[in-house]
């Protein structure tokens, strides 16, 4: 861990630089030079699905909470969070977009495709004419 001579933390992240820590146990960050990325998931209401709103940069995952509650659950109604590391989130490759071309199109399942409120409409105004015509 790069410290100075007042045992100050070290950081490109100039709000860390700002905090001027010192003393105390650093052993959460000792051999880190920058602190870990976590992902943050918001959840605005039981029930409902957690959705990725951002990172944050912490020691550990009991700061990156209190960092994720402080940043992503100040301006809308927030019923939980979770953070995991960003090391630990795997994902495809772009390259690889070959592996989803077995997946034939199956816009019948997705709902927008449906034009339900066009139908609704029509039907409503097709009651209305034949009320004003008897």
């Amino acid at each position: 861990m790069a410290e100075d001579n007042n045992n100050e933390i070290e950081s490109l992240d100039p709000r860390i630089s700002r905090a001027s820590l010192t003393g105390g146990n650093h052993n959460d960050v000792d051999g880190l030079i920058h602190f870990q990325t976590f992902e943050v998931f918001h959840q605005s209401k039981r029930g409902t699905h957690h959705k990725h709103v951002g990172i944050v940069h912490a020691p550990n995952p009991d700061m990156a909470l209190l960092y994720a509650k402080e940043q992503y659950a100040r301006r809308e109604k927030t019923a939980n969070i979770w953070v995991a590391p960003s090391s630990s989130i795997s994902s495809t490759e772009y390259e690889d977009d070959d592996i989803f071309s077995t997946t034939p199109e199956k816009l019948y399942r997705n709902p927008a495709s449906y034009k339900v409120m066009d139908r609704i409409q029509a039907w409503k105004e097709r009651e209305k004419k034949s009320t004003d015509e008897t």
